[in-house]
């Protein structure tokens, strides 16, 4: 029951397409993954096209429909999984829009309904992450071809820059007009002030002690000048020099990246709010 509601939420986000400068900004920063994935749906269409439904059964087993951690899933017009290379094979054959109440199930049929025009649709919605077990961001291509969609998805666990700075905006927002409520919202994981592997912390400039931090909660309390990156560099003590001299700026260092589980390359955007110290950090994308 647990993996049909979870890929009933797949196949609802499915449908909640994204704007198209949203679009070409994730095409930018996953250019590869979008190669990829689009090459995949362009393959397994063509053999559809050749072979008609015995094709289907390909894209159900390990094989060329597989590229890594793409996979081909197709279901028909009247909602039935027909295939799929990932964990929702084991919907192949159930009718999913029956399990969706009045309002979904016309959100779900509206979007069954595009024309079979040969155009490659988008969209973007978060699912769980079958290879780090993480809900995560993906974008998916799919195209309708006859009575059968075909789609193909990527993940995007890293968020950009500018989703940082949107981030860090509320952030200071918020602490400006009510510190010890946001702390408290920030500590809680309040969806507010953490996306993906972004998430803010704050330290208060008077104690040099963590006050917030929206991935670790046993940072708070914790000595602020103190905390090193990955290579030991003292990076609490820059992130004080920043805010204490200039008010604001950014910092390059390497760090742990929650979603990954890696050491990555990351910038931190720190900016000072009266008494606190108030940061938001985006992973860059290893070359």
């Amino acid at each position: 029951m647990m993996l049909l509601r979870s890929t009933l939420l797949l196949f609802l986000g499915l449908f909640s397409l994204s704007g198209v400068a949203a679009q070409e900004t994730l095409e930018q920063r996953y250019a590869p993954e979008a190669e990829r994935a689009e090459a995949l749906l362009d393959k397994a269409v063509a053999h559809y096209q050749a072979s008609g439904d015995v094709a289907l059964a390909a894209f159900s087993r390990q094989g060329e429909f597989i590229d890594g951690e793409l996979y081909v899933y197709v279901l028909d017009t009247a909602g039935v999984m027909l295939a799929s290379g990932g964990p929702s094979v084991n919907l192949v054959g159930r009718n999913i829009s029956r399990a969706l109440n009045e309002g979904l199930n016309a959100a779900f049929q509206e979007a069954l309904s595009l024309p079979d025009s040969g155009a490659v649709h988008r969209a973007e919605y978060r699912w769980m992450n079958w290879n780090d077990g993480k809900v995560e961001r993906k974008h998916v291509f799919f195209r309708r071809v006859g009575e059968r969609i075909f789609a193909v998805g990527y993940y995007m666990p890293r968020a950009s820059p500018e989703e940082a700075v949107i981030l860090l905006e509320r952030a200071t927002a918020a602490v400006a007009e009510n510190p010890k409520e946001t702390f408290k919202r920030i500590n809680n994981l309040d969806a507010n002030f953490i996306r993906d592997d972004l998430y803010v912390f704050v330290a208060d400039l008077r104690t040099e002690r963590y006050v917030a931090h929206g991935y670790n909660l046993r940072m708070v309390g914790t000595d602020f000048r103190a905390v090193q990156s990955d290579d030991r560099v003292p990076i609490g003590e820059q992130m004080l020099e920043i805010v204490n001299g200039k008010g604001e700026g950014e910092l390059t260092y390497l760090w742990r990246n929650p979603v990954t589980g890696r050491s990555e390359s990351k910038s931190t955007l720190i900016r000072k709010v009266g008494d606190y110290a108030v940061a938001v950090g985006y992973y860059q994308k290893p070359r």
